[in-house]
Formats: structure tokens, sequence, C-alpha cells
């Protein structure tokens, strides 16, 4: 689709008269309307006949504009899919996933923790605050896979991969 394409149907619907005969045939009401506003609407793909002869509104039209105009999709890996389905706004939407899915999240919340630093109970759950307010299993999961460790109430970091 060319630019030229897009500009015309910005156009009809920049036009009051085009505007309202779209309106119109989008709610169903297609009697009336100007044989010459319902056939520019046709010429810019937003208005069709039906195999009864009734005009209707064709909004796939804008689908088409934008499935042409569109970026191709960026490549992401496994691991940035997972991510991007688990963490919304850098919160968790849940807890209850697959291990190998759920390891990935734990990795990347890792992160968050200096290797060789020292934490405490309550700076490890501060932390964990900010992905879920279920800090208390996150925790526990970090431990149970070893990428936290802990002796009495101090948290290290243990696992995970290291940022550079």
């Amino acid at each position: 689709m060319s630019d030229e394409e897009i500009r015309r149907v910005l156009g009809l619907l920049s036009q009051d008269d085009t505007l309202r005969a779209f309106a119109s045939l989008v709610l169903g009401e297609s009697d009336g309307l100007p044989p010459k506003t319902l056939h520019k609407l046709e010429a810019g793909g937003l208005a069709a006949r039906d195999e009864s002869g009734k005009w209707r509104a064709a909004p796939e039209r804008f689908r088409e504009l934008l499935r042409d105009r569109a970026e191709p999709a960026e490549a992401l890996s496994d691991e940035e899919r997972v991510l991007r389905t688990f963490l919304v706004d850098g919160r968790l939407t849940t807890l209850a996933m697959r291990r190998d899915k759920r390891l990935v999240v734990l990795r990347y919340i890792a992160l968050v923790f200096e290797p060789g630093r020292r934490y405490t109970e309550k700076d490890v759950n501060v932390a964990l605050r900010a992905f879920h307010d279920d800090y208390a299993a996150l925790r526990r999961y970090l431990v149970d896979e070893e990428l936290l460790s802990r002796e009495g109430n101090v948290y290290w970091r243990s696992g995970g991969h290291v940022e550079i």
C-alpha cells in the first residue's frame, strides 16, 4: 500500500459527509445515503456491496493498511518471550508456571541481587515485593533453585548468570 492510499482513507474520514456515511454503514444503516458519497467510500476501500447489492462498511481496509505498513516483528529469544508473557510492567502476573519457565523468570529476578553482597531477609523481601506480592514464595523458589543461598537470616546470590 502506498502513502497515497493511506492519505485517501484519512481524507475520507476527515470529511463530515463521508465520515457520517461510513458511521451509518458501520451501524448497518445504508438507506438514504447519497450514492456519490457511497462511491467515494467505495473508491477508498471503506465501503462495498454485498451479494444482494446492499452497501456495507469495509473496516477490514484498516487492517490491510496497518498490515502493509507494519514493521516486521522483532525476533525474540525463548527467554525474552517467557519474560514478556509473565512480566507486565516489571511485575509478575502469576507464580503458577511450569518449572522451566519459572527458572527463566527466577534467573531474571536474581539479577537484582549483586554477587558477593549479603542481604538481610528484610532487604530481600523489599526487592522481591517489587515483582510480586507473594515475596515469600519468590524467596523460597530462589533458594530452592540455588539462585540465592541462605544462612540464618542472611542471603546472598549464589547462582544465575552475571552481567558484565
